[in-house]
């Protein structure tokens, strides 16, 4: 990571949204661009950890979802829905996870339009090492105080659901 700024970019840009004139918008203008640059900030350290492993976030998530599933095994429509991405997102990270030896495709034993993605011992293997090294290297070192973790998910869960990420 880069030498830290002498200053807050953020808190500057908040000065500036009010200097011209947009003193209404600019504290929720703050939040926003402090939100996107914690983003930017985390993906990076979970990116770093998965790296020695070949993974990007993306397949870990994938991986880490099909471990969960009883069989260890899901259909790509119902990853897609839980990961909340595109479904061509899933396709690219099986095509590469597969390669990888990590997981196969098969058939659904009763709907032929559906494909099953699951995890080989390998991928099984794998995502228990990732999951060990981001637990300790990442979510145990998150950098948020513990009194603010509770916070923050609840402020960021209304947010999506209001957003309409999930009914509940």
């Amino acid at each position: 990571m880069a030498s830290p700024l002498p200053r807050d970019p953020i808190a500057d840009a908040r000065l500036n949204w009010e200097r011209h004139g947009w003193s209404d918008v600019a504290a929720p203008m703050a939040a926003i661009t402090a939100i996107m640059r914690t983003q930017q900030i985390l993906l990076a350290r979970i990116e770093g950890v998965l790296k020695p492993f070949g993974l990007t976030f993306a397949r870990y998530e994938l991986l880490a979802l099909l471990s969960f599933a009883r069989s260890g095994a899901l259909p790509m429509n119902k990853a897609s829905a839980l990961l909340q991405v595109h479904p061509t997102s899933v396709t690219n990270a099986v095509d590469r996870l597969q390669q990888a030896g990590l997981v196969i495709r098969s058939p659904h034993p009763t709907d032929g339009r559906t494909t099953l993605i699951e995890l080989t011992q390998e991928g099984r293997t794998l995502a228990k090492r990732a999951t060990a090294a981001l637990n300790s290297e990442v979510f145990a070192q998150s950098g948020f105080a513990d009194q603010d973790v509770d916070q923050l998910i609840g402020i960021l869960g209304t947010f999506r659901r209001n957003a309409g990420d999930f009914s509940e």
